[in-house]
């Protein structure tokens, strides 16, 4: 299951069908399957909060992934910073609903294995991201 909630920030607008149809698509196209996974759109402080006691890192980021999946089966919570999705979505001169899809893949990303450490995983990283989006850009076209 794909679970959804919001932590002290509005639930964001988004089609919870189509995106739990997508996540698990992208799944079964790296040979996954959905268990349970979770995402949490929460704030910056939040984030911060989870990224300095499960992390020890001292920054504000977009996403944590905390993956749980065993063998091929995707599993783990997923945080999101609202307020990152906005300013990403700012410079990166794009809409919020496109930067915020973009961020939830890239966490089913990461649970599939993929990193983003070095400039050669985070160019692999931004390739699947784009892949992925265009595969939900269809999910949505056949919903109509």
């Amino acid at each position: 299951m794909i679970y959804f909630q919001a932590d002290e920030v509005a639930m964001p607008m988004l089609r919870q069908d189509l995106v739990r149809d997508w996540i698990q698509s992208v799944a079964a196209y790296y040979g996954k399957r959905v268990g349970n996974i979770h995402y949490i759109f929460c704030s910056d402080e939040r984030i911060l909060e989870v990224n300095r006691q499960f992390l020890q890192h001292d920054y504000y980021t977009d996403v944590i992934t905390f993956d749980y999946s065993e063998g091929t089966v995707l599993s783990g919570d997923i945080f999101i910073s609202m307020e990152t999705v906005g300013s990403n979505a700012e410079q990166q001169q794009t809409t919020f609903e496109q930067e915020l899809l973009r961020i939830i893949i890239h966490g089913v990303l990461h649970l599939t294995g993929q990193g983003d450490k070095t400039p050669e995983a985070h160019q692999e990283m931004t390739e699947k991201e784009e892949h992925a989006l265009i595969l939900y850009a269809k999910i949505c076209q056949k919903s109509n």
